[in-house]
This record gives C-alpha cells, structure tokens and sequence, in this order.
C-alpha cells in the first residue's frame, strides 16, 4: 500500500475545466475573466456554477447584469486563456489585446460570446452565494452555441475533436488518449 501525507485543507481537485467566463454591463464595458472553479450542478434545468472573487473586475458586471457566458478553451486558446487570467479588465482590453471576438449570443443581452470558442454557454444566475475568498454564482443555462466545424457527416458533434483544455495543480493539459466511455464497465 502506498504512504501517505496529511495536508491542510485545500483544493485538489484536479484537473479542473479552464474556461473563459465573458460578462459586460449595462454601459457596455466587456470582460474576460479566466475560471477553474466552474462545473455542472444540475441537468434538468441545466445549471452551472462559476465562483469568482469580489475584488475581481467582472465580478460586478456579473451581479449587475446577472449575466455570464462560460466559453471553453482549446488548446489554440491556452495563452489568452491563461493572459485573461493573469491581467486586469481594469486596465486593458482583454478582447483587444487576445485578438478575440465579442460576438452577441441568442439569449442575453450584455455578455458576449466568444466567437473563437468551440462551445459558449450563455447563462443567467439565479443565485449568489457568498462563501469566503469566492462567492458562487448559480445560473441556469439559457441556451448553448457550437463551432459548426466540428460537425461530422453524420450531425454529431465532436465535442472532444477541439482540443479542450483543463488545469491541473497550476498547470494546463489538454484532454488526451479516449480510455473508456460512459457505461463501458458493464456492457456485455
């Protein structure tokens, strides 16, 4: 049996989706802010969870406006996802300076998608909860946009033909060899 070590509470669990979560207000100012902590909390409805810290640039966009976009990452989008993650909406143009595009969605009407994005889930909260260093925002998924060109011929979408990204104890990956799939263990 292996040994082990006995640490102080913390996260560790890992990997982790690495989004881009884009958010705006109500006098037109977009953000990009770059989210581990994010995750399905509910299929019907279809519900997520993002926590983001109070002090954080588009934390008061999102409680303004009640509105977020989470939009996967690909490994293409690994270096502005990681620079959205590290610099401030205070003092530049996120958009701008990644050479990303803020295109409108379906459903909301101040956060934008991102249009380079193979997957953006527009979101509305439904609720904040405070919880300490973040506070979580639950949010139903109002609709969800996909890359046409990771349709096959057959009009299945090859969500893991994209290059996802995760994060993992400070470091990126991208999603890698197909092991197994749902319900593999017992079929006959």
């Amino acid at each position: 049996m292996d040994e082990k070590q006995v640490w102080k509470p913390g996260n560790m669990l890992y990997p982790v989706p690495a989004v881009m979560v884009s958010c705006g207000n109500k006098n037109g100012e977009k953000n990009i802010i770059t989210i581990a902590w994010a995750g399905t909390i509910c299929s019907d409805p279809a519900m997520v969870s993002i926590s983001v810290r109070p002090e954080r640039y588009s934390y008061s966009m999102i409680r303004e406006t009640g509105e977020f976009v989470i939009n996967l990452t690909t490994k293409e989008l690994t270096y502005a996802t990681d620079w959205c993650g590290v610099k401030s909406g205070r003092a530049v143009d996120k958009f701008k300076e990644m050479n990303l595009t803020a295109m409108p969605g379906e459903k909301l009407t101040y956060a934008p998608v991102i249009a380079e994005s193979p997957v953006n889930l527009e979101c509305r909260v439904q609720k904040e909860i405070p919880l300490g260093s973040h506070n979580m925002f639950l949010a139903k998924i109002e609709d969800v946009m996909i890359s046409e060109k990771y349709m096959n011929e057959n009009g299945k979408f090859e969500l893991n033909q994209t290059g996802l990204v995760t994060y993992s104890h400070g470091e990126y990956f991208v999603l890698g060899e197909k092991i197994g799939k749902f319900g593999y263990s017992v079929k006959k």
